[in-house]
């Protein structure tokens, strides 16, 4: 936890950028019938009846200090999806970075040996080359800011039906767009200091083990 608390009281430096990733599913769900539109003194009506069609994952790639971010949807969730998005963070979002500190949980597929299975040794070293990995600690995904921005992604975009990954695609490319001009930015106040006063049973309980 420290280590994470560490990375975010770090200055802003774009050689350095500090990105935070995590992912999200979302159920895709169709109207079996047409909603009833909006009148006066009424809102639209959905039935209670719809049809799944299937899910999509959603990969969060945030950076809290410049408040820019990016969601690519992808068909599936596993590692050789989660290594194509971290291939494309290196070289399409932050070529010209010394190194990308990145912060992500333990989830099984965010491993560097992903890397592994999706490219050649050479090219998944390359790609690994480029990072400064950051893991939370288990029960600790909260210190993750990406998930923060998923949670507000989830209650700003995705808190209705989704029909197909195309409207998802084009919803959450418009909230991304808007979120980004507003430069929305984390101002992270979490300290150590504030860790080990707050969770203090926690570290006692650390140090008599």
């Amino acid at each position: 936890m420290e280590d994470v608390i560490s990375v975010y009281m770090r200055p802003y430096d774009p050689q350095r950028p500090v990105v935070c990733f995590d992912e999200i599913l979302k159920q895709l769900v169709k109207e079996t019938r047409q909603p009833t539109p909006a009148r006066p003194g009424q809102s639209e009506r959905f039935d209670y009846e719809y049809e799944r069609n299937g899910t999509a994952n959603m990969f969060m790639i945030f950076e809290p200090l410049s408040g820019r971010r990016h969601v690519k949807s992808t068909d599936r969730r596993t590692a050789i999806d989660f290594a194509q998005v971290i291939r494309d963070v290196a070289d399409n979002h932050y070529p010209d970075a010394d190194k990308i500190v990145l912060v992500m949980d333990n989830l099984n597929t965010h491993k560097p040996a992903s890397l592994y299975q999706a490219f050649a040794p050479e090219e998944a070293r390359r790609i690994l080359d480029r990072f400064e990995i950051h893991y939370t600690p288990k029960h600790g995904s909260w210190l993750n800011m990406a998930e923060i921005e998923l949670s507000v992604l989830s209650s700003q975009c995705l808190d209705r039906r989704i029909p197909d990954k195309e409207t998802l695609d084009r919803e959450v490319s418009s909230w991304e767009k808007e979120r980004n001009q507003k430069n929305s930015k984390v101002d992270w106040q979490f300290t150590a200091q504030n860790a080990r006063i707050k969770l203090k049973r926690l570290y006692l309980s650390i140090q008599l083990c």
